[in-house]
This record gives C-alpha cells, sequence and structure tokens, in this order.
C-alpha cells in the first residue's frame, strides 16, 4: 500500500460519519463543511475507555512527563491519531523532533484539532484539543520549523501511532 493511499483511507474513515449523517441529502444542496462528528460520552465510559495516564491527560487536561514517551523515538511512516477515539490528527511527515521531550509537529490534519486559550500557568498559551472527542492533546506554539512556524506540542500518551503497512 503506498503512503498516499494510506493517508487518504484514514482521512476517508475519519470523515465516514460525517459522510454516513449526510447520506439523506444531496450533496449539492449540502456544502460538505469538513466538521468531524462528536463523539461525546459519560465520565465514567471515557474511565473504561481510558488508562489511568490517558484518561489523567485527555480527559482532565493533564500533561505527562517529558521524555517519558515511546513515540519521541518513533521513526516509521504511519498516522498520529486521538487515543482516545483513533481520529487521525497528524502524519509522520509532519513530526519533528523538538528537543522538547514531547512528540511535536508542525501542522495537524485539516479540521483534525480545535482550539482555546488556556491560563493556567498564569500567561494564555493555546492549548488543542481533538476535534471528534474534546481530548486534550497539548499546546501550539509559534516557535516550530517552516513552513508553519508552528509546534504543535503533543503528549504522547494522547496519541496512538497507525504504522503505515508495506
Amino acid at each position: 500500500m503506498k503512503r498516499r493511499d494510506f493517508i487518504i483511507g484514514m482521512l476517508a474513515l475519519a470523515t465516514s460519519p460525517l459522510l454516513a449523517s449526510r447520506a439523506n441529502g444531496s450533496m449539492e444542496e449540502e456544502k460538505l463543511d469538513s466538521k468531524i462528528e462528536k463523539l461525546e460520552l459519560s465520565e465514567k465510559e471515557w474511565e473504561q475507555r481510558l488508562t489511568p495516564e490517558q484518561f489523567h491527560v485527555l480527559r482532565d487536561e493533564g500533561t505527562e512527563p517529558p521524555r517519558t514517551s515511546p513515540l519521541n523515538k518513533e521513526k516509521r511512516k504511519g498516522i498520529y491519531a486521538c487515543a482516545g477515539c483513533e481520529l487521525p490528527l497528524f502524519t509522520s511527515e509532519m513530526k519533528y523532533e523538538s528537543g522538547t521531550g514531547w512528540p511535536s509537529f508542525f501542522m495537524t490534519l485539516p479540521n483534525a484539532v480545535e482550539t482555546k486559550t488556556d491560563f493556567k500557568i498564569l500567561y494564555p498559551r493555546t492549548e488543542y484539543h481533538c476535534a471528534r472527542c474534546g481530548g486534550h492533546q497539548g499546546h501550539v506554539f509559534n516557535d516550530g520549523p517552516k513552513p508553519t512556524g508552528k509546534r504543535y506540542c503533543n503528549n504522547g500518551v494522547a496519541l496512538k501511532f497507525i504504522p503505515e503497512e508495506s
């Protein structure tokens, strides 16, 4: 399987709930706005679905210790998806070594994340979440590499790596 086919397949999988929900309407009449269908679970359902570490980060907006994620050393081609709902967020081509101790990416897949301002350490930071389940991923900074200049600093425990099939 080629990388391009894999990425297109993952994007199709991610948007299939949206397409299914609009199957009764005309695609010409209803312009696809690329919004991701939300996944809402109870606190108990999230606790059953996630490990305690994942729950701390994804649901309580916690942060894992730096340099603890095996994804820091992940070099294979593939997709980095939300550990809470498996929505593809990044490709391996978007990843780079930032030296911060967390997996870092210079951009996201289209419409994969939503942001909000976070004042937890007194000054404002931009926090980003999975667009499907709202799971906290990390913070985005303006000190990344070209072409975007962004650094999406992600908690590794909030991600699931899906390797590309050869």
